[in-house]
């Protein structure tokens, strides 16, 4: 894909696949949104052992926070399969970010707020690209290769043809009225002598 080409559903021959299907819907917001779901759901019931010591997180709220982790990768999967419902996917994600602060460990030691907040804005300011017309394909490169060609073989820039246009008479008298105007503004000379 070029700047000229925006994406659109259709699978160019030569373009990767995966490609086309990531910039067809919020890639990176679904991303993030999972990525941000997995502290939040994992922290409260995961412990780390050092030694003979175990640490762990637990709070009284677990069950919550493993139903906001849950969610949240639940509407990153959503972002990538259903970009229809991107803006709902996408406040949602920052909604339940907001209440995993008080549920979960500070919303996954602030890593995972982050994250489902990030993803969540994306997600909602995501818009998916207007799909192109083959025959705007075809034009576009029929005229590029057309100028290429031109350039090419005159080694510049090809001579743009004088169009005869009609003056009208409201045109004249508009003209003649602005060359009157600059000579006064000159003092009386006219500036072309």
């Amino acid at each position: 894909m070029s700047a000229e080409y925006p994406a659109s559903r259709e699978v160019p021959k030569k373009e990767n696949r995966f490609k086309v299907w990531r910039q067809t819907r919020p890639f990176w917001a679904g991303l993030f949104t999972m990525i941000g779901g997995v502290p939040i759901a994992y922290l409260p019931y995961g412990d780390m052992r050092l030694g003979n010591v175990t640490l762990a997180m637990q709070t009284t709220a677990g069950a919550g926070a493993l139903i906001i982790g849950v969610l949240l990768i639940t509407l990153g999967l959503t972002m990538w399969f259903q970009p229809v419902v991107r803006v709902f996917a996408g406040i949602a994600a920052i909604v339940l970010g907001l209440v995993s602060i008080p549920v979960s460990n500070f919303g996954g030691l602030v890593v995972g707020y982050l994250f489902a907040l990030v993803g969540g804005g994306m997600s909602a300011a995501w818009a998916p690209a207007p799909p192109i017309e083959e025959k705007d394909v075809e034009e576009k490169d029929a005229e590029h290769d057309g100028r290429s060609e031109a350039s090419s073989e005159a080694g510049a820039e090809p001579a743009t043809e004088a169009v005869p246009t009609a003056v009208l008479p409201e045109q004249r008298e508009a003209e003649h009225q602005a060359t009157e105007t600059t000579i006064d503004a000159n003092g009386g000379r006219n500036s072309a002598g």
